[in-house]
């Protein structure tokens, strides 16, 4: 959720502490400082608002210091002020801290230090940390760090340095992800890849429960216990040109146009031509586990938990078993009825996501079976489901989620269709007839993209309106929810997204003359449904847009404004009708003149509950 750096080596610290942040701005945050030791002390610098307010506050001065650790935080407790901003340093002055993740048990652990006599001053939970530390520092600043968590409940990653320990940074993991990179004679600590890409290709992935020392001599790794921890390199695959905007104005239209590239990765190899099979071999899944499933259970957060959504219908729809999709955040606190011999599939776009994890772990608690459908490599849930599913989407750097959505989307598909051939469940002309049109989808993205200006007028026309509507049923309904999560996110228009049927059940009530309604009617067997549920917001006034293939309806039952969708498979109409969603959120957004890429308030891993 914030961000980390931390630099030990042989140039000066401090553009590389900010460069690093720059890479984490992504993530979502609301202030930024650094520390680093400088003419006999701690210099820290600390900011309530962007990193160009923090970099404005270093004044151009000339920094020397060779090692120091950085910060940009999104805040949970206490609000974002300078006083609040990491790094916390001690009592002294001499020990500094910054820190991700939350403290459950910060009021015991400050009420404690405070009858020893620590003083507090800010409201933060991470503020326990340096005082901690403190508590237990003798000149050795791992054995400090060390002491101090065996105190503390909650999730962490957490950096400390001291003055006394010049070049020599501490680290530690507990369910918030943080990577080292590996350097000749510097070394690297971030809370994501893309802030090492700069300077090096070569990381250690730190496992919950592990902490490591890192110095320009090198990096040494243990277990909370102290017992010493060998670890593969894992060299990233990304460049850094990826992460980069390559000319775009914002990172998500950029993302939104790689859509295309990021589908043909996602299916390379999984669909054999020659029989029209989905090819699922990391899965290590057999056809007697495939054959004897009961249920399966799909459980995510926001975007991805749409894509579970699709997941639901699609799995249902051709592999005949029964689906369970659930938001993360409520399934372990509902009891779920999931046991051995059951499937759960977690999706998550980081592999981070901290009540995705949560869900996973539960759900394996129970002795169902894993998979994980994730876009990182080695993250958190790709090591701890039993098979993993990547979509190979790239780095998404802007937080609202749209090329992770369709390779998702893709997963399930593949999923769902390898499901149904080891069941038996699919007609060979109708897998077929389905994988032919996933392998070609990415051309009918394309055309969407070519239309990209139609949906800006489009978003043009609505930019001010206070309120929006998106109905559709069956898939469509699926698609409506994510694309109402992508213009609430970054334009702030409030939008609602409502299964169409149910619109004389409520609804009906809001719709008044010149209200927007977003029409999705993309399914043959509810195509008739839901005409009569646009005619009958149109009979009360509202402005119309609906999505749709070509037809033979006259026109004007569709709506005001008609969006055509390349033709495809109706299963597949999901990847191709989220696409306009996406570009009329962005313009929206642009329009509204609101931060597309880093939209108020929120954070692209949420690695907090």
């Amino acid at each position: 959720m914030c961000g980390i750096m931390g630099y030990s080596g042989y140039q000066e610290a401090v553009p590389v502490l900010i460069g690093g942040l720059r890479r984490l701005e992504y993530r979502g945050y609301d202030s930024a400082g650094i520390v680093i030791a400088e003419n006999g002390g701690l210099t820290i610098e600390k900011r309530a608002g962007t990193l160009d307010v923090l970099v404005r506050a270093l004044n151009n001065r000339r920094f020397t210091a060779t090692f120091g650790i950085g910060h940009t935080r999104w805040a949970t407790h206490g609000s974002p002020t300078d006083i609040n901003a990491h790094p916390h340093a001690d009592c002294s002055g001499r020990l500094a801290v910054v820190h991700n993740g939350i403290i459950e048990n910060y009021r015991f652990l400050r009420n404690w230090l405070k009858s020893e006599g620590h003083v507090f001053k800010s409201d933060t939970d991470t503020e326990v940390l340096p005082h901690l530390i403190e508590q237990y520092y003798q000149d050795d600043l791992y054995q400090a760090v060390s002491r101090a968590l065996e105190h503390v409940e909650g999730s962490f990653a957490v950096l400390a340095l001291a003055l006394d320990e010049p070049g020599r940074l501490i680290v530690a993991r507990q369910d918030s992800p943080l990577v080292i990179g590996l350097g000749e004679r510097e070394n690297f600590i971030a809370s994501d890849i893309p802030a090492l890409l700069p300077y090096t290709q070569n990381t250690y992935l730190l496992n919950d429960g592990e902490m490591a020392e890192v110095s320009p001599d090198g990096v040494k790794v243990f277990d909370f216990n102290g017992t010493p921890v060998f670890k593969d390199v894992f060299q990233v695959n990304w460049e850094a040109e990826q992460a980069e905007k390559a000319g775009y104005d914002h990172f998500m239209l950029k993302e939104i146009h790689e859509q295309p590239r990021a589908l043909r990765d996602t299916l390379r190899g999984r669909v054999d031509e020659s029989c029209w099979q989905a090819v699922l071999d990391e899965l290590d899944l057999d056809r007697g586990v495939a054959r004897s499933l009961k249920k399966v259970f799909i459980t995510a957060c926001g975007t991805a938990f749409h894509a579970g959504v699709v997941g639901k219908y699609v799995i249902e729809k051709l592999a005949r078993v029964p689906v369970e999709v659930d938001i993360a955040s409520e399934f372990r606190y509902r009891d779920p009825l999931i046991n051995a011999g059951d499937l759960a599939i977690v999706v998550s776009q980081s592999g981070e996501t901290a009540d995705t994890r949560a869900a996973l772990r539960e759900a394996r608690r129970r002795g169902a079976r894993v998979v994980a459908i994730t876009n990182v490599v080695g993250s958190s849930v790709a090591r701890e489901a039993d098979s993993i599913l990547y979509t190979w989407a790239g780095p998404e750097i802007a937080v609202a989620s749209t090329k992770a959505y369709v390779t998702q989307l893709a997963a399930f598909y593949l999923l769902a269709v390898w499901l149904a051939g080891e069941r038996g469940t699919l007609p060979d002309d109708e897998r077929e007839a389905i994988l032919r049109a996933l392998r070609e989808i990415d051309h009918g993205v394309e055309t969407l993209l070519a239309d990209a200006d139609r949906i800006a007028a489009l978003a043009h026309r609505y930019q001010q309106r206070e309120c929006l509507f998106f109905i559709g049923r069956g898939l469509d309904y699926a698609v409506a929810m994510e694309g109402s999560l992508k213009l609430k996110e970054i334009s702030y228009i409030h939008a609602e997204a409502y299964a169409a049927g149910e619109l004389k059940h409520g609804t009906l009530a809001l719709i008044t003359a010149g209200v927007p309604v977003i029409a999705l009617a993309t399914q043959p067997d509810l195509f008739d449904k839901t005409l009569s549920n646009i005619k009958e917001v149109k009979a009360r006034g509202a402005e119309v847009v609906t999505l749709t293939f070509a037809s033979d309806h006259d026109t004007e039952d569709l709506g005001d404004h008609i969006i055509h969708l390349p033709p495809t498979h109706p299963v597949l109409a999901p990847i191709l009708a989220v696409v306009p969603l996406q570009l009329f959120a962005y313009y929206a957004a642009v329009f509204r003149g609101c931060a597309v890429d880093k939209p108020r308030n929120l954070a692209k891993s949420v690695t907090v509950e």
